[in-house]
């Protein structure tokens, strides 16, 4: 299960903060109302709202912003109703791309995808056309800190951790899906704190693009990335420094 699949971390070594900063505050708001809805409004009983409220803060996100989103989400101010959705298409190179959305308007989602898509050379596709080629697991980054590898990987284990993976930065720990919430929390019991914590899905099985092919795939990713209504992209190719300076 090792490596990671989604775009975000292919973006971030492309060199793409700046222009993440710009839509970090939309997607974390977003994230934040769905979190409040499904979730109730209170971040001690809610990880994924709790989660959420963190990362708000460590983009400096204002108080009062954070707590009309919550408010916004548990029904107490009239807002906009935003849905969670998952669509399915192929990209250049045969590539198997999943694209998780949080919006409150479907068709205009379903057209910018649709363009995005036919402009790279790919195309949407069925729901479950490519859904079969990735694991929905839980994912939790947790930052080296000079934590011991071997010590951290026992721990993680003991809270149910299926596999972990190292890199000279952090380690990535991946949990069944109804496992997640109850591991983060067995893990912060142990003073350990993550960068990250929430569901993904890890292909696989990956393909091989050619080096053009990979050019187009990375033009798609930067597109759908450039859309308010994207909130993740995962995609079953390994696309490594030497393909995205050629790109």
């Amino acid at each position: 299960m090792a490596g990671h699949s989604k775009w975000k971390n292919i973006r971030l070594r492309k060199g793409k903060q700046d222009a993440i900063r710009g839509k970090t505050f939309t997607r974390i708001s977003r994230e934040i109302i769905v979190a409040a809805k499904l979730g109730g409004a209170d971040p001690s009983g809610n990880p994924r709202l709790r989660l959420a409220i963190q990362k708000a803060r460590e983009n400096a996100m204002p108080a009062d912003t954070i707590e009309r989103a919550i408010k916004r989400g548990a029904g107490e101010l009239e807002d906009v109703a935003y849905e969670e959705l998952t669509y399915e298409g192929y990209g250049p190179g045969g590539s198997a791309i999943l694209v998780e959305c949080t919006t409150e308007n479907r068709n205009r989602t379903v057209a910018d995808l649709r363009h995005a898509f036919s402009k790279c050379g790919g195309n949407l596709a069925e729901s479950g056309s490519v859904s079969w080629r990735f694991k929905y697991v839980g994912e939790i980054v947790v930052p080296r800190n000079g934590l011991d590898e071997e010590e951290f990987t026992l721990k993680a284990i003991d809270a149910g951790a299926e596999d972990v993976v190292a890199d000279s930065e952090e380690f990535t720990v991946y949990t069944p899906a109804e496992r997640l919430h109850t591991a983060y929390e067995e893990l912060e019991a142990t003073g350990i704190k993550a960068a990250e914590v929430g569901l993904t899905y890890v292909p696989v099985d990956k393909v091989e693009p050619s080096k053009e092919e990979a050019g187009k795939l990375i033009r798609l990713l930067e597109l759908l990335d450039e859309l308010d209504d994207v909130k993740e992209t995962y995609v079953n190719v390994e696309l490594g420094d030497e393909l995205l300076q050629e790109a």
